[in-house]
């Protein structure tokens, strides 16, 4: 029986491209479909030839038919080094965060399937495992000077995106989640990234080696149990959007919430909200 066509994923134009979130991932993105593939052609088998052209990765990526019913997809990748992907462009924005960031990846992959294996699947995930799915899908990673995080920790957006708008420029952030990375294919102001502070600084769009490595050791089961997130809706990031170069994009409330707002929102904030889990 012959095996339909995949549908192409939706990606980013040439010229949408040159969105600063994309820095991480334009190269790769630039060259899709990899030489010799359709656009149709599957999206693992893309993601193969992208991991060949760069020397290789951890992992292969195979169809989502791979995975076996009832088999739980962290468990699986743990146990073959093979990622199951969809013909989507969630799962192709999962696959190159795995040729960027390979050991954070895999130090996910591993806390996750430690933790399967500890306790089952479950209806609830632990702390360790639900940390580690809030990280893989919705992370942004943030180097920033002390009095900016402070500010952003403790959702002062007036002098975060005000009279500290000039330290900016001395931050990296770096999209990690690919749900987010999704969603920013059509970007809306209530993006919210769940944002990990990182201790070294880093150039999003040069080499990633030192910063995957040292998010990889970062990367521990008490830190994540403590989930020491913080939003930002990544929209508001001074160069990231025009519109918010005008200081009222900032007074709505719904989405720049005062602290300890979110939660108690019922999880309107889009900081908490978990989408296109497996």
């Amino acid at each position: 029986m012959s095996v339909p066509a995949a549908s192409p994923p939706c990606l980013p134009s040439a010229a949408a491209l040159q969105a600063p979130w994309w820095q991480p991932y334009r190269a790769l993105l630039a060259a899709w479909p990899p030489p010799g593939l359709a656009l149709d052609a599957p999206v693992a088998a893309g993601l193969n030839a992208l991991a060949a052209a760069q020397g290789g990765a951890p992992v292969r990526f195979v169809g989502q038919q791979a995975l076996p019913g009832g088999q739980a997809y962290e468990a699986f990748i743990r146990a073959h080094g093979q990622v199951p992907t969809r013909d989507n462009a969630h799962d192709l924005f999962n696959g190159l965060v795995w040729l960027r960031l390979p050991r954070a990846k895999r130090q996910l992959n591993a806390l996750q399937a430690g933790e399967i294996q500890r306790a089952g699947v479950g209806a609830r995930r632990g702390p360790v495992r639900d940390a580690c799915t809030l990280f893989d899908e919705n992370a942004a990673l943030l180097h920033a000077p002390d009095a900016l995080w402070q500010a952003l920790a403790q959702r002062r957006w007036a002098e975060l995106f005000g009279p500290l708008r000039p330290l900016w420029g001395q931050a990296s952030l770096l999209v990690f989640g690919h749900a987010a990375l999704e969603k920013l294919l059509s970007p809306y102001k209530s993006i919210t990234a769940h944002v990990w502070r990182v201790a070294l600084p880093f150039d999003a769009a040069g080499e990633l080696a030192a910063l995957d490595a040292w998010l990889a050791a970062d990367l521990t089961p008490d830190k994540l149990a403590r989930k020491p997130f913080v939003p930002l809706p990544l929209l508001g990031v001074p160069g990231w959007w025009p519109d918010n170069a005008q200081p009222a994009f900032y007074d709505d409330a719904e989405v720049f919430r005062p602290r300890g707002r979110a939660r108690a929102a019922g999880g309107s904030e889009r900081f908490f909200t978990m989408t296109n889990d497996r």
